[in-house]
């Protein structure tokens, strides 16, 4: 009786969990993530050419760019960006009068933007700058790493 109460228990006795390694943060996705994107924009502070803009402002002013004309909320999805930040984004550009605003025609709740001249003039300018902001940010992988990373993150996202 006592060898089946052994054996009992024996059975019933979960299997001891492998022994797993510690949690490190420097290895989560989240924190690498966040490190890249601080290396990414401080390349971008000092290569774009304008320490007064930052990238979601610049993503914005190459936006209107290539769109010509473009609502506030449309220009949000474009770049990524929710509603609250898009709003503070636009507010700064139009305060350096590099981008206006008028009422859409059609409905009297939207904003439509545009590019100053002022704001096509900066925008040209720091655009020739933006391939060498990304070549920077990637140069320490090999040009396949780099094609890999991208299309890695463009399924991220």
């Amino acid at each position: 009786m006592a060898g089946n109460v052994a054996r009992k228990e024996r059975e019933t006795k979960p299997a001891q969990a492998p022994v797993s390694r510690p949690y490190k943060i420097e290895e989560q996705v989240g924190y690498l993530l966040r490190r890249a994107h601080q290396r990414a924009s401080a390349i971008f502070q000092v290569t774009i050419g304008d320490p007064n803009i930052t990238p979601t402002q610049y993503s914005s002013l190459v936006k209107l760019h290539e769109y010509t004309e473009l609502s506030q909320n449309h220009l949000g999805r474009l770049v990524g960006m929710d509603k609250a930040t898009m709003q503070g984004v636009v507010r700064r550009l139009k305060e350096r009068r590099l981008v206006d605003s008028r009422p859409h025609p059609g409905d009297a709740r939207r904003t439509l933007l545009s590019l100053t001249t002022e704001g096509h003039k900066l925008v040209t300018r720091l655009m020739v700058n933006g391939p060498a902001v990304s070549r920077e940010t990637l140069k320490p992988l090999n040009a396949q790493e780099q094609r890999q990373l991208l299309e890695l993150l463009s399924r991220v996202i």
